[in-house]
C-alpha cells in the first residue's frame, strides 16, 4: 500500500485518467496514484468519482473535485486551464472508461494542448476495447464510430459513409434506441452482415449476443437489453474487381513483402488469400 501513497508530487498539468466501466477493481494502479497527488479533480459526474475514490481509499484530504460536463464546459474551462497555469496538476476523470471517447473532456484536453500544457494520459479500461476483445469479430482493423446521429436522415447518411469500410464497426448506442439503431444498420449495411451487441460489460449482467443484423434486431425486439451498450458490425464483404485488387496490391508492394501484401489487401478486400497471393507474385517481379 506504501507504494500507491507515493508523496512524489505530480508536475502541473492535465492528467486524462481511465476509470472502470463496471468492476471497480479494474481501475489501474497508475490511475490510483495519480488520484492520490493530484491537486484538484475535475469529473464529468462528482457523485459517482467520489464513491470510486471511497472504493479505494483515496482521501481527498481537502482537494476539491469539480464538476465538467456538456453543460458547464464554455464556463468551467478556462478556470480549470488557469489552475494549471498557475502550476496546479488536474486529474480528470468520466463516468467510466477512458474519458475523450465520446466523452466532454475532448475539448478540455484540445485546449490544454493548444495553450501549450502539459497533457498525460493513464490508460485503462475502455468500453469499445473490451467489446471488441468478446465480440469474435475481426479486431485486426476497426473503426470506432461513436454515437450514430438521432435523425433517421442524418444517421442514413452516415451509415452509407460507413458501408464500405473495410474494417470493424464499433458504436456506442442507448437501450432506448438500441433496435431503432438495429433496424437502420441492417437496411443500410445488409442484414446477413455479422455483428455483436454486447452490454453491461465488466458487470453482473454483462451479455454478448452474436449474429447476423437480421438475427440482433429480433433479439432485441423480443427481449430488449438494458444499461450501456456497445455494436459492432463486421466489415463489409462486398466483392471487389480484378482492377481494384491489383491497385491496391501495388500500393501495398511499394513498402511490403509479396506475402504480407498479399494477406494486407485480401483481408481488407475479403478476398481469398490464395487468388491475392498468386496475383501479387504476378505484379511483383514487373515491378
Amino acid at each position: 500500500m506504501a507504494e500507491l501513497q507515493r508523496d512524489a508530487r505530480l508536475e502541473p498539468g492535465l492528467y486524462v485518467v481511465s476509470t472502470p466501466i463496471g468492476a471497480a477493481r479494474d481501475i489501474t494502479l497508475r490511475a490510483l496514484d495519480i488520484l492520490r497527488a493530484a491537486d484538484a479533480i475535475a469529473a464529468e459526474d462528482t457523485r459517482n468519482t467520489r464513491k470510486l475514490l471511497e472504493i479505494h481509499g483515496v482521501a481527498l484530504g481537502g482537494r476539491p473535485i469539480l464538476p465538467y460536463h456538456d453543460h458547464n464546459g464554455p464556463a468551467q474551462r478556462p478556470k480549470l486551464l488557469e489552475m494549471i497555469r498557475a502550476g496546479k496538476s488536474l486529474a480528470y476523470v468520466s463516468d467510466a472508461g477512458t474519458p475523450l471517447v465520446a466523452d466532454p473532456g475532448f475539448v478540455l484536453a484540445r485546449e490544454a494542448a493548444e495553450a501549450g500544457l502539459r497533457v498525460r494520459a493513464a490508460p485503462g479500461p475502455s468500453a469499445l476495447l473490451a467489446a471488441l476483445v468478446v465480440s469474435g469479430l475481426p479486431s485486426d482493423r476497426f473503426l470506432f464510430a461513436g454515437f450514430l446521429p438521432p435523425t433517421a436522415a442524418a444517421r442514413e447518411k452516415a451509415l452509407r459513409e460507413l458501408a464500405g469500410v473495410p474494417a470493424t464497426l464499433v458504436f456506442f448506442e442507448t437501450a432506448r434506441r438500441c433496435s431503432e439503431m438495429l433496424s437502420a444498420l441492417a437496411l443500410e449495411l445488409g442484414a446477413d452482415r455479422q455483428a455483436a451487441l454486447c452490454r453491461e460489460l465488466t458487470k453482473k449482467f454483462e451479455e454478448v449476443r452474436r449474429g447476423t443484423l437480421a438475427e440482433l434486431l429480433s433479439s432485441v425486439e423480443a427481449d430488449p437489453p438494458k444499461g450501456e451498450i456497445v455494436v459492432l458490425v463486421d466489415r463489409g464483404r462486398t466483392e471487389a474487381s480484378e482492377e481494384d485488387r491489383d491497385a491496391m496490391l501495388k500500393e501495398a508492394l511499394e513498402v511490403m513483402s509479396v506475402k504480407d501484401a498479399a494477406k494486407h489487401v485480401a483481408e481488407a478486400l475479403g478476398l481469398a488469400r490464395r487468388d491475392v497471393y498468386q496475383a501479387a507474385l504476378a505484379l511483383g517481379p514487373k515491378r
